[in-house]
């Protein structure tokens, strides 16, 4: 072998061991880095779902726990059990990677939390009612959270991802700060954030500040809180987008290193693979695609200075969820999903049956069942039903259910066939029940608005507090304004 072939080989073979070693001691660490929990704490979605195809929805929490190195937050009595979700976001990532929907959860939201059972040490926690959604992984981990969101919301979540307060600090400075803006200078002595008015770059306990900051943003309340978080990260998002970071392995591999140390995921996440295929996903979306939105809050019944979801407005954006709806645009098609509703074609009434005599429609006994999930709304129903001559009618709350159906007693086809077309509701969700009497119509979370089954999805005015793509100025608490 002539010298120069030698050295070259040489050459080669170290380069290729080296690059090996490289990726194999990247590998190590990252995943070595990585803590995991079980996906779910009862009920719920329990396959495996590919990282690279399909929709995902991934719940990201913000833990305030005091272990570790953030025990300098407080003391371990400060976040008993398994900590407080701090922030909770459910991030939606269309089939087509063409969009995605970040939705924020206030912490003093009340719900429902439904039986958990803690996997580790398998105690079972009752399902309580009225509680602060932040309560949720408390007692029974971080698969109790996903549990109760997908309670909630009718989705079944995919993955999780937990921070801690460590998290955001490393993130932003690892990222070279992120750009944040105030309407004037403020400082609110609890978190220790202080910013001039305008523009800053925020990055470590000043980063931290501005996410865990209670009362410096609007009237100091939850929901001011969370439009700066989502002002934070889109600004975050447009930094890396800007800086090609998603496509610099070097700026990817610092990020993951940080951002492993201080994760916990699910065990279905829990590969290096799997987060880096995830990131693929979304280096090549539209920043205006990628929307952030507060779910819909009332002042609760029950306690004043806490929220509960504001109907019709939050189940409408949660049925415009499950039906893929683009947050940004509502007209724009659905991206296409199947459907394990739809009764076979053998359940529809034949066309081909002799024609049955004429009926009386004020006569004949249609009972509304509400299963859509929103409060009254069979009363929307009963209306167009009167309006149509069916004046017989009856209505009563019933378990929700994702689809629609007309159920038609013995000898009430007919009328079944005049109810479902009054509706709009097709031939192929009408179905025979004998133990019916009469004609039922039960709603669905497919019909949650107007008297027409399959009109477009009604979304509460402005959903979408901002995009990726805007930069705005968060509004300071009036009473946190200081000179400079």
């Amino acid at each position: 072998m002539p010298l120069w072939l030698k050295i070259t080989t040489g050459v080669l073979s170290v380069a290729l061991v080296g690059a090996l070693a490289f990726a194999g001691f990247w590998f190590i660490r990252l995943q070595n880095n990585i803590s995991k929990a079980p996906l779910n704490a009862g009920g719920g979605n329990n396959e495996q779902v590919s990282e690279a195809t399909g929709r995902m929805q991934i719940l990201i929490l913000g833990s305030d726990t005091r272990d570790g190195k953030n025990s300098e937050y407080g003391s371990a009595d400060d976040s008993k059990g398994y900590g407080k979700s701090d922030v909770m976001m459910l991030m939606d990532i269309s089939e087509d990677n063409k969009r995605v929907s970040v939705i924020s959860f206030p912490r003093d939201l009340l719900v429902d939390i439904p039986e958990c059972m803690d996997r580790e040490t398998n105690q079972a926690f009752p399902a309580r009612s009225g509680v602060m959604i932040n309560e949720a992984m408390n007692e029974a981990g971080i698969g109790c959270a996903v549990d109760t969101v997908n309670q909630l919301t009718g989705l079944e979540v995919d993955h999780f991802m937990m921070a801690d307060f460590n998290a955001v600090k490393e993130l932003s400075n690892a990222v070279g700060g992120v750009e944040v803006c105030i309407s004037d200078a403020v400082f609110d002595p609890d978190s220790g954030l202080r910013l001039p008015k305008g523009t800053s770059a925020v990055e470590g306990e000043m980063a931290l500040a501005f996410l865990r900051t209670r009362h410096a943003f609007a009237d100091g309340g939850d929901l001011g809180r969370i439009k700066a978080q989502q002002g934070f990260l889109s600004s975050l998002t447009r930094k890396i987008k800007d800086e090609g970071t998603l496509s610099d392995p070097g700026k990817m591999l610092t990020i993951a290193d940080v951002v492993t140390q201080n994760l916990t995921v699910d065990e279905g996440l829990a590969s290096v693979p799997s987060l880096l295929t995830i990131g693929n996903r979304l280096k090549d979306i539209d920043i205006s695609k990628v929307a952030f939105v507060a779910v819909p809050t009332t002042p609760a019944l029950l306690d004043p200075n806490r929220l509960q979801i504001a109907e019709p407005a939050g189940s409408q954006l949660f049925s415009a969820m499950r039906q893929d709806i683009d947050l940004t645009d509502p007209t724009a098609p659905a991206t296409p999903a199947p459907t394990e509703t739809t009764p076979p074609p053998s359940a529809a009434p034949s066309e081909t049956a002799p024609p049955l005599p004429p009926y009386d429609k004020a006569l004949q006994a249609v009972t509304v069942a509400n299963g859509s999930g929103v409060p009254g709304r069979a009363q929307e129903i009963v209306q167009a039903l009167i309006g149509g001559g069916f004046t017989q009618t009856a209505q009563f709350e019933a378990t929700a259910v994702e689809q629609s159906v007309v159920y038609y007693g013995t000898g009430f086809e007919d009328v079944a066939v005049d109810v479902a077309a009054l509706l709009g509701i097709p031939a192929a969700q009408m179905l025979p029940a004998p133990a019916v009497s009469g004609v039922q119509v039960y709603l669905g979370t497919d019909f949650t608005a107007g008297a027409t089954y399959g009109s477009s999805v009604p979304l509460p005015e402005d959903i979408v507090n901002q995009t990726a793509g805007d930069s705005l100025c968060q509004q300071a608490n009036p009473f946190l304004i200081v000179n400079s």
